[in-house]
């Protein structure tokens, strides 16, 4: 099973934020990603075949700074790393899909800080452990 960290550290590799959490973030600094998992997902189940993947949805919270279009062109250029991803992999997994569950980052203006925050929701379509 693909964990938050694996998701964090795969998501290090883009190479744009000044640091990484799971869970709660450090308010306190700026240009952050928090990695949460996704909350109320419907379950699934393949009829008739073996499936051969696990998913994982995360929520990503992009804490910005206190200018909106710098936190804004963040978030976008994490959503662009993520569409434009090839050859990915989580844990030494291959992901064979990164569905985007919006069709660009979510505004969900800024925090008690007066930092401006985004949202992606994802889906990592992971191959499956033997």
């Amino acid at each position: 099973m693909v964990t938050l960290a694996d998701v964090r550290d795969y998501l290090k590799s883009f190479n744009l934020f000044n640091g990484y959490y799971v869970g709660r973030i450090d308010a306190g600094k700026k240009n952050v990603l928090g990695v949460y998992d996704l909350r109320n997902r419907t379950r699934h189940k393949t009829i008739g075949s073996t499936q051969r993947y696990d998913i994982k949805g995360v929520s990503l919270l992009i804490h910005g700074d206190t200018n909106k279009t710098s936190t804004e062109k963040l978030a976008n250029s994490l959503y662009e790393a993520l569409e434009s991803a090839e050859n990915a992999e989580i844990a030494g997994r291959k992901v064979n899909i990164i569905d985007l569950q919006y069709d660009a980052p979510i505004d969900v203006d800024a925090d008690d800080n007066k930092i401006y925050e985004y949202v992606i929701e994802v889906l990592f379509y992971v191959e499956r452990e033997d």
